[in-house]
């Protein structure tokens, strides 16, 4: 079962490059994150055509995310995060497939720093780790899928110093990314990949940065223990920033038997 995350940065101007993606690599379950649309002017019907049934939680120009699956169709168990009954953006959705309790997430970026938005971003990702702990409590298999906006390491971005004021390296946010990871959660490419540098970088602000290699990871298939065992292989399909148009980021997979 092979089950990805992609950040498509407006699923209607992308979608010649979603449909391609899906062709060639064929995901079981797909998470997709900034649709950038609102529920009613979801494009459902061009991945319908391909094979695809899907769940969406959009909202108009920003944010939203979406599960997309082949064979069964997802369904839906939540869409938002508790803990603030405030809070419209579309950033959460989480949905039962194929055996596995899946969420599609997309943390709010926070920039700049100082700023509301960082205020935002952090107590966003306070929620989103109390609701995860909830998940792991309930001895499901999970898999949390999304752009968490976080660079966990200097080791997942190619020159942080360059970054340094950016809200994803922040002391702060780094924090609360590894408080989410020190509940149990599996970060799957660096449990297969440890050492890897470039070749599971998610995100490259431009092309110019892509074709020199410039980017870094924020983009995460993170894994309940329980499926450890079944994880045999995970993987940028990062050749699909190189094309026409594309997404400034690529997907991120994993494969699970």
């Amino acid at each position: 079962m092979k089950i990805a995350t992609f950040n498509v940065n407006g699923v209607k101007g992308r979608m010649p490059r979603l449909l391609e993606w899906l062709g060639e690599t064929q995901p079981d379950i797909a998470c997709l994150q900034e649709i950038k649309t609102g529920d009613a002017t979801f494009p459902h019907e061009p991945i319908g055509a391909a094979g695809y049934h899907v769940v969406w939680h959009g909202m108009p120009r920003h944010h939203g995310v979406a599960i997309l699956s082949r064979g069964a169709a997802p369904k839906e168990v939540r869409r938002g995060l508790p803990g603030d009954d405030t809070d419209g953006q579309a950033r959460y959705l989480e949905a039962d497939v194929h055996g596995l309790r899946v969420a599609s997430v997309y943390l709010p970026n926070g920039n700049p720093v100082p700023s509301p938005n960082f205020d935002y971003k952090l107590a966003w990702f306070e929620r989103f780790n109390a609701h995860a702990q909830t998940l792991l409590a309930s001895g499901l298999d999970v898999v949390l899928c999304g752009d968490f906006n976080v660079v966990p390491t200097n080791e997942d971005i190619y020159n942080a110093g360059s970054w340094r004021f950016d809200a994803v390296l922040q002391p702060q946010t780094r924090a609360a990314h590894e408080s989410l990871l020190a509940q149990g959660w599996i970060d799957s490419a660096r449990h297969l990949h440890p050492t890897a540098r470039s070749e599971l970088y998610t995100f490259w602000v431009n092309d110019f940065a892509f074709r020199r290699h410039a980017g870094f990871r924020m983009d995460f298939v993170l894994l309940s223990p329980g499926l450890v065992k079944r994880l045999v292989a995970s993987g940028v399909d990062s050749q699909h920033r190189g094309r026409e148009k594309p997404s400034d980021h690529a997907p991120a997979w994993v494969a699970l038997r």
